[in-house]
């Protein structure tokens, strides 16, 4: 009897799109569901160095819910490579200005930090409105919890 680990291959996963509705949920909750989804953590195929996940359409950004005082006092920072070129934006400003960012670099720090990650993340479509140009590939709803 031969006994082994079953490793799962990229054919091996039908690939699907999920659209998920931000309006009214908080973001990090938000952000690990679809980061989960994103590396297929639900399926029983999962391995952790194979991308075994499905793409994820995220529409309604700009109506995501940050808890507490997250809006004031949560920061993001950029640097342009110069001396003294650290810039930084408080959550508020990034909501108004690229609400999309916003879930971007939530999900984006919830996935794996190596070359698996960024392959993860091209999967991943964030949309400020209730419309996407993803018809063609017919995504199913998809309801997260919280």
């Amino acid at each position: 009897m031969k006994k082994y680990t079953y490793s799962a291959k990229n054919s091996d996963n039908p690939r699907k799109w999920y659209v998920v509705d931000a309006e009214g949920m908080v973001l990090g909750r938000l952000a690990s569901a679809v980061a989960a989804r994103l590396r297929g953590k639900y399926s029983p195929l999962y391995t952790p160095h194979v991308d075994t996940g499905d793409s994820v359409i995220v529409i309604n950004a700009e109506k995501v819910v940050l808890t507490g005082r997250k809006l004031d006092q949560k920061m993001y920072y950029r640097h342009s490579g110069y001396m003294g070129g650290l810039k930084s934006i408080t959550a508020r400003k990034l909501l108004e200005k690229r609400p999309e960012d916003l879930v971007r670099f939530a999900v984006k720090g919830m996935l794996p930090k190596n070359r698996l990650g960024r392959k993860l993340f091209k999967k991943l479509k964030v949309y400020a409105g209730n419309e996407h140009p993803h018809a063609a590939q017919q995504p199913e709803p998809l309801k997260i919890e919280g």
